[in-house]
C-alpha cells in the first residue's frame, strides 16, 4: 500500500527542512487522529494530516507549514444590538 508518493515525499521532506531545529511549544492532534498540530517557538505551525482521496478512496498523507499570524493593523469594525421592549 502507497501512502505518499516520490512528488508527496519530497514535498513533505522540503516542509520538514523548514523547521528543523525550531522549538515545539504546543502539540494538537484531533480527536480522530486524522491531524497533528505543532505550532513553533517561532510562530509557525505544522501541520500532519490523513487526507483521503475521494476519486480512489485511498489515504494520503500531507503536511505543510504555516506562515506567522500577523496581528491585525486596523481593528474589527464593532457592533451592538440593543433589545426594544
Amino acid at each position: 500500500m502507497v501512502v505518499a508518493s516520490n512528488k508527496d515525499l519530497l514535498r513533505i521532506t522540503e516542509a520538514l527542512e523548514q523547521v528543523r531545529g525550531q522549538i515545539v511549544n504546543d502539540a494538537v492532534i484531533r480527536s480522530d487522529c486524522r491531524q497533528l498540530r505543532l505550532t513553533l517557538e517561532d510562530g509557525h505551525m505544522l501541520l500532519v494530516s490523513v487526507v483521503v482521496e475521494e476519486d480512489n478512496g485511498k489515504p494520503r498523507l500531507d503536511i505543510d507549514v504555516t506562515g506567522v499570524v500577523q496581528e491585525p493593523t486596523h481593528r474589527q469594525l464593532e457592533v451592538s444590538f440593543e433589545a426594544e421592549i
